[in-house]
């Protein structure tokens, strides 16, 4: 299959681009590198058509989709904290950039088209675990803006029949993941303190639970995504683990793991922090054949194995 990966050279998409070079595909990355990093996509050069633009820019998108048969649509600015600082870049990409390659991708005759969403649409909608059928509770400009693409995405596939597939990410982790970033996320900064090169700083009391989910099964989530039957188009997909962990526990872990636990530095609690995620993913097992394959602890070794390669470099 002739593929489109957006954002191809951040965390999660490089992670998907060697997937699908991997099972054969025919990949073409789009990015402006902006967040993402060409580093992450050197080991496939050669492999892969690689397009510098912006999915701001109607025509570098309909180069990007040109020929293309189907879209992985992982382009976006990431974090709550930065979308605090900048709601209107926030929408500006993640809202306006998605509509750009949708009607690329409609005028192209793309087929299908799988769209990175995320957990923080769900805010603190009420509920011990997270199900597709909640109304979403987005308490943060950047949760708002990826609700907005996911609204798009269905009435692309009811209104122009494009098969676009949402795929809810939870927490995800794994190597290439940039703990220096001022949005990092939890993992890396932890990861960085568990190894003696960082402090081990904690939003709130670290009783904040997430739904920690390793890259590799978010990779398997959107090849299954790509193959799935009619039945998968315009609908929303969460994809997580279906567990919780607050940081505490989390910390512990990695310090089990290093043989060292870092002392937790406390600081207030960060606007559009949600405080409580789990996930049911009963519709992605039911629906895509979706499985997380790799556990918690298994890609927190993962993970942390490639930090201390990254460290001694």
């Amino acid at each position: 299959m002739k593929i489109l990966v957006t954002g191809g050279g951040g965390f999660i998409g490089s992670h998907l681009a060697g997937a699908l070079l991997a099972a054969g595909h025919d990949v073409r990355v789009l990015d402006n590198f902006s967040t993402g990093k060409r580093d992450n996509l050197q080991a496939l050069a050669g492999r892969l058509e690689m397009v510098e633009g912006d999915i701001r820019d109607a025509g570098a998108a309909a180069a990007a989709v040109r020929g293309r048969e189907a879209v992985c649509h992982l382009a976006a600015l990431p974090s709550v904290p930065r979308s605090f600082h900048d709601p209107f870049a926030s929408f500006a990409v993640n809202a306006g950039g998605t509509v750009k390659v949708l009607e690329a991708a409609r005028q192209a005759g793309v087929r299908r088209f799988v769209y990175s969403s995320s957990s923080s649409v769900y805010g603190d909608a009420e509920g011990e675990t997270k199900s597709e059928e909640m109304e979403p509770q987005p308490l943060s400009p950047y949760a708002v803006s990826k609700l907005s693409g996911e609204a798009m995405c269905r009435l692309y596939s009811r209104v122009y029949g494009t098969e676009t597939v949402c795929l809810r990410y939870f927490n995800v982790f794994g190597p290439r993941q940039d703990p220096q970033s001022e949005y990092a996320a939890v993992i890396p900064r932890f990861i960085l303190a568990a190894l003696g090169q960082g402090q081990a700083t904690i939003h709130g009391d670290g009783r904040q639970t997430r739904d920690f989910t390793y890259v590799a099964n978010v990779v398997q989530a959107n090849l299954l995504a790509l193959q799935a039957s009619a039945s998968a188009a315009g609908r929303v997909f969460n994809i997580a683990c279906g567990e919780e962990t607050d940081l505490l526990t989390l910390l512990a872990i990695l310090g089990e793991f290093v043989g060292r636990k870092p002392a937790p530095i406390f600081v207030p609690a960060r606007p559009g922090d949600v405080r409580r995620s789990r996930a049911q993913i009963g519709r992605a097992r039911e629906i895509l054949g979706y499985r997380p394959d790799v556990s918690l602890r298994e890609g927190l070794r993962k993970t942390l194995e490639w930090s201390k390669q990254i460290a001694d470099r």
